[in-house]
């Protein structure tokens, strides 16, 4: 989950004696043995990760929102790629040199990676939606969900909307928000270019690369002294709790065991931090933001309205003027909806690429109003998307002046003149 923080209940093994803790309302990872699954099944509202039989129980109650694409089936392609390198070569003829698996410790961190990379991926730009309040005695950070999701083309992603909303993301926030703070390996992920990280993505010795790369600095982070002694345990001898002469294990004395408690408490609190200092540094804001849909990312819910609404806006500029009539009142309607109104920004800007910007009085009314309609339909959401790619349009169209559409030079000098004069309004 790294950078968020996990702040619900954890117990690695729940004593069969508080099994009904497992009916708690508040999210939580439980871990219950084996030998109590029978009690467990009825359990509405609660995901069964079976670990003995590599199983997982979803109950039909529970709606799992999937990462937005491309990154969920980048994410399962890179996963295959760590855990099952040999999959990626099987069906070539002639396959590349095999690279040395990975022991079971970097192997760990290499999973590490690849979510570490995924979140960087996910979060990538959100720094840029930040905004800095000085206003009172402590500066508080509020981000600006609805400029990210729309920035990002993933307004109607339910996964990332859900993420955005909770107490982890808001945790996320508030501690990595402040401009000027001590970087880590996501603040390095998050700043890195969109470009490379395609290229990564296309090429997969690349990406391993970079995966054992990461994983080589997260288990130096883990261990940064990789020479110190541990006490090793001797594991038992075979048959050994079978042995009748077994010596009884002691009674603890509560008093030697205070004793003890209360020594090793003196001597770490005496002890110096082995902590390393943090450095401080100004974070990198990273690339702009961009949509990680690309151009399909559009919204398409029903391909005859959005006809009538590319129909009418050819008729606008074709200058056919009882057909408009005949389509604007069902193309004004038609703008009701997300996927009509995106349309609209989209044929609009494609005619202004094409030089078709001077319109006459009726076309320019005709453009006018179903700009009006597709701003009064837009919701918050919307602001920077829709809204956004409307605000260019609307000071790109302008009226034709003069009998034949074209201003005489004469009349544009008068018209700057009483602009500068301040009478032009």
């Amino acid at each position: 989950m790294f950078p968020l923080k996990y702040s619900y209940p954890y117990i690695p093994i729940l004593p069969s004696r508080l099994l009904e803790v497992l009916s708690s309302p508040t999210p939580f990872i439980i871990g219950v043995h084996s030998m109590f699954q029978n009690e467990i099944q009825d359990l509405p509202d609660v995901i069964i990760a079976d670990l003995d039989g590599g199983t997982i129980k979803i109950p039909e109650c529970i709606h799992l929102s999937l990462l937005p694409e491309p990154l969920l089936h980048q994410t399962q392609s890179t996963l295959s790629l760590v855990l099952h390198p040999d999959l990626e070569i099987a069906d070539n003829a002639f396959p590349p040199p095999r690279t040395a698996p990975s022991n079971l410790k970097l192997l760990d961190k290499e999973v590490r990676a690849v979510f570490l990379r995924l979140f960087a991926q996910l979060f990538q730009g959100y720094r840029s939606c930040l905004q800095l309040i000085r206003i009172h005695s402590e500066p508080v950070i509020h981000f600006h969900k609805t400029a990210f999701l729309g920035q990002r083309g993933l307004i109607e992603n339910d996964f990332l909307t859900k993420v955005l909303d909770g107490m982890a993301f808001a945790g996320f926030v508030s501690e990595r928000g402040p401009p000027y703070r001590a970087c880590d390996l996501f603040d390095e992920l998050v700043a890195l270019d969109f470009e490379s990280i395609k290229e990564e993505e296309a090429s997969s010795t690349k990406l391993q690369k970079h995966i054992r790369e990461l994983s080589e600095q997260l288990y130096r982070n883990e261990n940064p002294n990789p020479h110190m002694a541990f006490q090793k345990v001797p594991r038992p001898s075979e048959g050994s709790h079978l042995r009748v002469h077994q010596v009884p294990f002691p009674h603890l004395n509560d008093e030697k065991v205070e004793k003890m408690f209360q020594e090793g408490v003196a001597k770490h609190s005496i002890a110096p931090a082995s902590t390393r200092p943090e450095r401080k540094c100004v974070v990198p804001a990273g690339p702009p933001v961009v949509s990680i849909m690309g151009k399909c990312g559009s919204v398409f819910n029903s391909a005859r309205r959005l006809e009538v609404v590319k129909s009418c806006i050819s008729f606008i500029f074709d200058n056919k003027t009882l057909e408009t009539e005949k389509t604007l009142p069902a193309a004004l309607r038609a703008l009701k909806g997300k996927a009509a109104r995106q349309c609209l920004t989209e044929e609009l800007s494609v005619h202004v690429q094409q030089n078709r910007a001077i319109l006459d009085h009726q076309q320019f009314d005709y453009i006018v109003r179903m700009m009006n309609c597709a701003l009064q339909d837009c919701s918050t959401s919307e602001e920077f998307t829709v809204a956004a790619a409307l605000l260019p349009l609307s000071t790109a169209y302008y009226r034709a002046v003069g009998v034949h559409g074209i201003m005489s030079s004469a009349k544009y000098q008068e018209i700057l003149e009483r602009k500068s004069g301040g009478l032009y309004q």
